[in-house]
């Protein structure tokens, strides 16, 4: 820290800062300025607000949005791993507009033989040695999935298209897309009702769908997903959304009622989308009883147990059985099937107003002893955390899935989702974190966007982002400290200092996004945090994003109407941030770059000479001085008294009578105000900040004071406005500061933290010393379940420990 100067003209400058509070300092051009437009308006980069959605964010009086009802009948060939299928669909014409044409989705032909995905796909080789899968993969034979090797096999395969009448409708299919030509233009109003027939072979489960095969029982557990010819969605936006599903944007939906019926093998047990209308015919006895049972219970309760299940895995089906399921106003419809499941339920008043809502789980004993003492619970808190962030939820169910080890994936009422422990039942702590994470992700997904229905097809963010900081709350929630991977602002600065080539905007169409993860779950979730954290305020921040959701529930908004709405319902200006963090890829690196101490001269001279004469002994103690000091009676002064005058016994520093007299004259001329100023003693700091790189954001700094006490002061963005490169701010205090360092609670993802504090502190990094063959952490060692279970510390884990 530089030293203490002094601030002479007391009327001019500490009359002036108590004028102005902690102002920046008026002293010879402190602030030169610099023209900007970080803080000019979006304007022209939002779409102009119309009669179908408005300036505020909310939906216009025009707003419209096409529905489609299903009646599904659908069997699953275990033997064939095959989905056979019928359905007849109702599309109901909600727009202004007449329609010559509509437009189905089939997602499935992602795994033809010709998919576009495929071919698209890039890579190299890599000479240390790949699997023939991977090369396969590379070389475009194979789609997404590079167990899944792409043929004539893969695909929808349709079938008896026509309309209600009996008539063959014409079709054209591309890729992922069909062309349905109606016979007649749709007019406003007006529903057009169609058949049609289809099957295809299920693909291993490839994170959205398939099946995991169990090789040690020979089951398999399956995880039906976008599975049906599907309408396509038609808005005032885009008219039809006809983006082909290349595999990592994902879906575009639009709200029905569905009726489908599930066959499968009578030993299986099938959870879905919505509620089973015959429970009684496909429940034993005494898995009936059960489930009334779990209509009452507050804790989960086993509907088909793990006995039943390992009975069931070892024996061989006698027939088929058919399960009726029904969901209203919903936008997908996916299922679960497999002998291998055990299931528990409870049904519970999630929100304290009577209306009770179904928690279930579906998963094989390979996922206890985890999945039966956690994720019913954790699908029940989800439905809590996020209903009171934004609406209850309105479905009668919520169903959680153990899919494969890792990762999870969601639709409307049900999810597939990771987590295994080992196979002796003991598990990591990452484990079993990253299972509950995912179980709150994956339900949260019920919310964003199966209620407020985004488009994910062109927009990931919109529903993996405020998805994933909605978990992050959630997770806080469930245990103050859950090891969350995504949420802090901290976590994304890895992200966020990488090179500017391998960064893509968080307004990124879907299909084009680089690093996904990142750019689409955790650095939304970042910049929530901070829009909630710092920026905004939890109580503005949490309003206006409650509002959005009662807005835009079961309708479909696009990126303008959440930064509107955000706008809109708290006043806030944040047209800044959306374009510093959604639109561009510039990291946040405030520097500190100097502070300077400053205090007002009292000009009394029995105060200021000794001060001045202290700093001038100071001052005059040099290295030559002090070597010299042993011959100083030799000099020719001191030798030669003749050589003395009035000034070798002078005292500049002593206040003399004329001295004090000036001083009381100076006093009567001070108002109160300017005594009761002059006599505080108080410090006046000059700091000089830095943005270092091209995104602004609120500066917030802590004192440490000398008596071990500290502050901390903070101040808007807005603080950049006229020159976003460096600025000087004046903090005044009572105490005197020993520290300074900017973002000490790491709220605004600043890349650079080593610049941060004045003094300068050196952050040690540390190394660790190993012998040659390599660091401990090379090779994966036992968990400390494992560990502690060796050294007889614990028990062994119990799997299957609900067994009513």
């Amino acid at each position: 820290m530089t030293n203490k100067r002094t601030l002479n003209n007391l009327l001019a400058t500490c009359l002036f800062v108590a004028a102005v509070g902690q102002a920046t300092a008026q002293a010879p051009n402190p602030n030169p300025q610099k023209a900007n437009d970080k803080f000019e308006q979006l304007g022209p980069q939002l779409p102009t607000p119309n009669t179908y959605r408005t300036a505020s964010g909310a939906p216009g009086k025009d707003y419209f949005q096409n529905r489609a009802d299903y009646d599904i009948k659908v069997e699953l060939d275990d033997e064939n791993r095959r989905i056979i299928g019928s359905e007849t669909i109702t599309y109901f014409n909600n727009s202004t507009d007449e329609l010559r044409f509509i437009w189905l989705q089939l997602d499935q032909n992602l795994f033809a033989a010709n998919s576009a995905s495929g071919a698209a796909r890039t890579g190299t080789i890599n000479e240390n040695g790949m699997s023939f899968g991977a090369v396969q993969g590379l070389s475009g034979v194979a789609s997404v999935r590079s167990e899944t090797k792409a043929s004539d096999k893969y695909g929808y395969k349709i079938t008896n298209l026509k309309d209600k009448l009996g008539n063959a409708l014409k079709a054209t299919t591309n890729q992922t897309m069909m062309r349905i030509d109606l016979p007649t233009p749709l007019k406003p109003g007006q529903s057009f009702t169609f058949s049609l027939d289809w099957n295809y072979y299920i693909t291993e489960y490839y994170g959205r769908s398939g099946y995991e095969f169990f090789a040690k029982d020979g089951n398999s557990n399956y995880f039906i997903a976008h599975w049906f010819p599907r309408l396509a969605a038609y808005d005032d936006v885009n008219g039809w959304q006809t983006k082909q599903f290349w595999g990592q944007g994902e879906f575009t939906l639009i709200f029905g009622n569905y009726k489908v019926a599930i066959t499968a093998p009578n030993d299986h047990v099938v959870g879905a989308t919505g509620e089973c209308q015959n429970y009684a015919q496909v429940l034993s006895p005494a898995q009936m009883t059960r489930f009334k049972q779990a209509e009452s219970s507050k804790t989960p309760v086993m509907i088909v147990n793990q006995a039943e299940a390992e009975a069931a895995e070892k024996a061989k089906p006698t027939g088929k059985k058919t399960w009726v399921y029904k969901a209203d106003n919903v936008r997908d419809f996916a299922f679960a099937s497999s002998r291998k499941f055990i299931w528990d339920a409870m049904k519970t008043d999630v929100y304290g107003n009577g209306r009770k809502i179904w928690s279930m789980s579906f998963y094989p004993k390979e996922g206890n002893p985890l999945w039966e003492q956690y994720s019913t619970r954790v699908v029940e808190h989800t439905l809590k955390s996020y209903g009171n962030r934004t609406i209850e939820y309105p479905y009668p169910v919520a169903i959680s899935c153990h899919s494969t080890a890792g990762g999870g994936m969601e639709y409307p009422m049900i999810s597939f989702n990771g987590g295994r422990p080992e196979a002796d039942g003991t598990y990591s702590e990452q484990t079993k974190a990253g299972m509950i994470g995912v179980i709150i992700h994956e339900v949260g997904h019920n919310f964003f966007p199966m209620i407020i229905n985004s488009d994910e097809r062109q927009w990931t963010w919109m529903d993996e982002g405020l998805n994933t900081f909605c978990q992050y709350l959630a997770e806080k929630e469930w245990d103050y400290n859950f090891p969350s991977r995504r949420g802090e602002p901290q976590y994304i600065t890895d992200y966020m200092k990488a090179d500017k080539a391998v960064l893509s905007p968080i307004m990124t169409s879907s299909d084009n996004v680089i690093n996904l993860g990142a750019n689409a779950y955790a650095k939304p979730a970042a910049a929530l945090n901070i829009l909630r954290e710092t920026i905004m305020g939890r109580e503005l921040f949490d309003y206006a994003f409650k509002e959005y959701a009662r807005r835009w529930a079961f309708k479909t908004p696009m990126p303008a109407d959440f930064f509107r709405t955000m706008e809109d319902a708290s006043g806030v200006d944040l047209d800044w941030f959306w374009k510093s963090w959604f639109y561009g890829v510039e990291p946040v690196d405030q520097s500190l770059a100097d502070v300077e101490w400053f205090q007002a001269n009292s000009q009394n001279p029995e105060v200021e000479k000794p001060l001045a004469k202290a700093e001038a002994a100071r001052k005059n103690k040099t290295m030559s001085k002090l070597r010299d000091a042993k011959d100083k009676d030799k000099s020719v002064v001191e030798t030669d008294p003749t050589m003395k005058d009035f000034y070798n016994s002078y005292d500049p520093f002593k206040a003399t009578e004329a001295d004090k007299k000036k001083y009381e004259t100076y006093l009567a001329s001070l108002s109160p105000e300017d005594k009761a100023l002059l006599e505080s003693n108080t410090n006046f700091y000059v700091l000089t900040l830095k943005n270092e790189k091209d995104n602004v954001m609120p500066v917030i700094v802590r004192m440490q004071f000398e008596d071990g006490t500290d502050s901390v002061a903070r101040y808007p963005a807005e603080i950049w406005r006229f020159n976003d490169s460096s600025v000087k701010k004046v903090i005044s205090t009572k105490k005197k500061v020993v520290q300074w360092t900017l973002d000490p609670f790491f709220e605004i993802a600043d890349i650079d933290t080593e610049n941060n504090s004045f003094p300068r502190m050196a952050a040690p990094t540390r190394f660790q010393l190993f012998k040659q063959q390599g660091s401990p952490f090379g090779n994966r060692g036992p968990n400390p379940m494992q560990t502690e279970r060796a050294s007889g510390a614990t028990k062994p884990a119990q799997q299957g420990g609900g067994k009513n």
